[in-house]
């Protein structure tokens, strides 16, 4: 799904811009009227109205402009939408304000007007504060110590000591902040290429590696960002070790951060929409249905604020965790067929923000997507997504690349597919073994599967109940239910012994759950 048309930077950049982005664009760059400026609006227009970038028909509509000239006009143009929108944004973001505020101070500086230098970095110190932003704190306090010391300011003695101590603090938070950032990014990189944790060595090599990168003295954390960090590394390091429970905690701990601080969603929003989205998988994987739904839909109102959509990336990455939100909520209460329909929406919304959307998370939706369709019985178009998945070469996500081909020979024993079951039990045996992500669950699956091929119809019910006897007594145990969050396994064996379609199944159980309505919930569980 991903396209291959946004080969161009500048290209890529344009096709971004909303309207009001052009619009901007166009009152920026016509208040000069300089022929080198009327060409690169030309250029603009050239670009914003094709749908694939090809630069033979771009030279075309350029005649006479040459390649050199072509290749500075385009740098040109770049250079000026960047200016644009760093001119547009500027009123609506915090790093962009207190950026321009430290350059004006410096230009200031530079021009020898070192008292109103010291204001306007007095006015980004107090927004900086305000916001926890100590990098740029860090930065203006950099540069009032420089002109202190080059310059005779007739600073009190109380302000120079205060200043310094200033620097010692704020050296020591963001040594704290590169340190459990670091940590949450090495545990997030390790996830997205491993999955979960497979066996007792990935526990314990994961264990090791937190407890060796963890800060002394996390307790006595209080700042915003220490905790924000710490609170995402707790959240990965549970979720690698499938410890739920934990996730669930620590997911809760980061999104708490932002309702103590409101503020601050408009200050991180990145942040708080991915402490959203990783709740959301919290109580999906703890199957906590009421719960599910209360923040799912605060997640849906949140999407309809000023905040959520003043940022491409917010918009997109807003779209993209309430689409998983609905797809894993039909997962867990077997409404597959009902889950379908919100896949050509969400193909749509792919489609749209394909310029945004990394492959990792399409490789996601089209699991997800195929997950769907076989709940709902249409094996042949789940085979059709798990392809797409099965022939990507990104080397993302082994997990994700063992579970496809596993659903896919599963998918292909469903259809009766006798004659090449046999063939590719033994490729995705093999791809799995490799990969090392066999564990119990998946070689009873093999097992199965392998002896299906040898018995009579008659014979059959009592070898899925075997099977279902030797399977579900693992639910519970950590480095099995891996399977189980990938596909519903149990649920497909007890369909087949209960000979009831697998949505009625996972149903059934939704219906049962002590978590579907106003159930008081476990005291971990509690929201507020």
């Amino acid at each position: 799904m991903m396209s291959n048309r946004f080969t161009d930077a500048l290209f890529q950049l344009i096709k971004s811009l909303e309207k009001a982005e052009k619009r901007h664009f166009k009152l920026y760059i016509k208040r000069s009227s300089s022929n080198e400026n009327l060409k690169i609006v030309h250029l603009f227009d050239a670009l914003d109205k094709m749908e694939d970038y090809d630069e033979k028909i771009l030279m075309k509509r350029l005649k006479p402009v040459t390649k050199p000239q072509l290749a500075n006009l385009k740098a040109h143009l770049y250079k000026q939408l960047l200016a644009s929108l760093r001119l547009l944004k500027a009123a609506v973001n915090i790093d962009l304000q207190l950026s321009e505020l430290l350059d004006n101070a410096r230009v200031l500086y530079y021009k020898g007007l070192k008292l109103q230098s010291f204001k306007m970095l007095e006015k980004a110190k107090e927004i900086a504060k305000a916001n926890h932003k100590y990098n740029f704190l860090a930065q203006v306090i950099s540069l009032e110590k420089k002109i202190e010391t080059l310059h005779i300011t007739r600073s009190t003695l109380e302000k120079t000591e205060l200043l310094a101590n200033e620097a010692l603090d704020i050296g020591e938070h963001i040594n704290n902040v590169i340190k459990l950032s670091n940590l949450a990014l090495l545990l997030y990189r390790w996830y997205v290429q491993n999955g979960y944790a497979r066996n007792i060595e990935d526990e314990k090599g994961v264990r090791y590696f937190f407890k060796q990168m963890l800060p002394p003295d996390i307790e006595s954390i209080t700042d915003f960002y220490e905790r924000l960090y710490l609170y995402q590394s707790y959240c990965w390091y549970a979720f690698i070790r499938q410890d739920f429970l934990m996730y669930y905690r620590y997911s809760k701990k980061w999104v708490d951060l932002f309702y103590e601080e409101p503020e601050m969603i408009t200050v991180e929003t990145g942040h708080y929409i991915k402490g959203m989205h990783t709740l959301l998988n919290a109580l999906f994987n703890l199957r906590h249905y009421e719960m599910f739904q209360q923040i799912l839909k605060r997640f849906e109102r949140f999407a309809t604020t000023p905040s959520s959509s003043t940022h491409d990336n917010f918009r997109v990455h807003t779209f993209i965790y309430i689409s998983a939100a609905e797809i894993n909520w039909h997962l867990i209460t077997g409404t597959f067929s009902k889950g379908l329909e919100l896949v050509p929406r969400i193909e749509a919304g792919l489609r749209e923000y394909a310029v945004y959307v990394d492959l990792h998370r399409i490789l996601i939706f089209n699991y997800k997507f195929a997950v769907l369709y076989f709940g709902s019985g249409d094996y042949n178009t789940c085979i059709d997504y798990l392809q797409r998945v099965i022939n990507d070469h990104s080397n993302l996500r082994i997990d994700l690349q063992c579970y496809a081909r596993l659903l896919h020979l599963m998918a292909h024993y469903e259809l009766g597919n006798d004659t090449i079951i046999e063939s590719l039990t033994r490729s995705v045996y093999r791809f799995m073994a490799k990969m090392k992500n066999l564990s119990v669950v998946e070689e009873e699956i093999f097992k199965f599967i392998r002896n299906s091929l040898k018995v009579s119809t008659r014979q059959m019910k009592p070898q899925l109940e075997i099977f279902l006897s030797r399977v579900k007594h693992l639910e519970k145990n950590r480095f099995e239910t891996r399977a189980f969050s990938y596909l519903d396994v149990i649920s497909w064996i007890e369909s087949k012994v209960y000979e009831k379609p697998m949505s009625e199944i996972v149903h059934a159980k939704y219906l049962e759950s002590k978590h579907r309505h106003h159930a008081k919930p476990a005291k971990a569980l509690q929201m507020d």
